[in-house]
């Protein structure tokens, strides 16, 4: 069973990480200030792509249960994640986004069950302070309304994971993935369209491989790792991982584009590190309740960050 978890874990460790490489793959291959476009063509494609692969539409209440999913993990945290980046410093809406596991932890306590142990707390604060001293830079300037929409991302995504625990969908993984990418995609579409205005006209090749990535690998599979990790761990343990992202965007950072990382982030992403193994080592005292489940009869298959370049947060 540890091995079995162990799995489980480093694959939806996987998601992510990839999401990190999202503000390499924005800064060097997307065009400049079209945040919202790459959120409508990261999401929509793949969940279109998945829903044809798949062949299955969603039935009775999951109609608008995909909908609410789908505008919590990924349209609301897009366009939130949008006017942080662009209202903050990247390194304090990031810090303000780690605080997602201490959400997901109290939703968790007062939706599913769980208990909130001293642990958690002690896990979660670390980890703020950890993606802190790993992006935060001194002088940093505060605007309200990025603080509102920093802290509403992670509110959204954290609340997101705990009802994509709370009604377990009786199709495959790879349908419910596709309902959400899809719902989500068409949210953001109407706003980047009066946000941004119409698409580029020409796209280069080094745009279209940016959009390709995003679509196919920080998306389809991405979400989909993500969303399996959802279904097998707990809630809290599940975001704890996200605080990755930070990790990896910095890495990729110091490695591909020879930014400098200072000793004081090295130890920060120690912290980070920390919290992770300190959150995924703890058993759960209550397991999480589940609300849906497949109708008696019916098979169930347990077959998932945009940033402009500023922030190192994930999606």
């Amino acid at each position: 069973m540890l091995r079995n978890r162990l799995a489980i874990v480093l694959l939806t460790a996987l998601a992510p990480a990839i999401w990190g490489s999202t503000y390499l793959v924005t800064t060097e291959l997307l065009p400049p200030g079209r945040p919202l476009l790459a959120g409508v063509l990261r999401a929509l494609p793949a969940g279109l792509l998945l829903i044809a692969l798949t062949r299955r539409l969603p039935t009775g209440s999951w109609w608008w249960r995909s909908l609410v999913l789908g505008t919590l993990n990924i349209g609301a945290f897009f366009a939130l994640l949008f006017v942080a980046a662009y209202r903050l410093p990247g390194g304090v809406a990031a810090t303000v986004g780690a605080v997602q596991p201490l959400i997901a932890a109290g939703l968790s306590a007062a939706l599913l069950g769980d208990r909130l142990s001293p642990r958690t707390l002690l896990s979660g604060i670390a980890g703020v302070a950890g993606v802190s001293l790993l992006v935060l830079r001194a002088g940093a300037q505060l605007d309200a309304l990025g603080i509102v929409a920093a802290l509403g991302g992670a509110v959204v995504m954290a609340t997101g994971v705990v009802l994509s625990k709370r009604w377990a969908s009786p199709a495959p993984l790879l349908a419910t993935t596709g309902w959400q990418l899809t719902a989500g995609g068409l949210l953001l579409l109407p706003v980047a369209f009066l946000v941004e205005g119409p698409p580029p006209s020409h796209l280069t090749g080094a745009n279209l491989l940016g959009y390709g990535y995003l679509s196919l690998i920080g998306a389809a599979v991405a979400y989909a790792l993500w969303f399996r990790g959802i279904r097998a761990l707990p809630p809290t343990s599940v975001t704890f991982l996200g605080l990755l992202s930070p990790v990896v965007a910095t890495a990729l950072g110091w490695l591909v584009l020879g930014q400098d990382l200072s000793p004081v982030q090295a130890l920060g992403a120690l912290i980070v590190l920390g919290s992770l193994v300190a959150a995924q080592t703890q058993r759960p005292r209550t397991p999480s309740r589940t609300v849906t489940g497949p109708p008696a009869g019916v098979p169930s298959d347990d077959s998932g960050r945009q940033t402009n370049g500023r922030t190192h947060q994930s999606a």
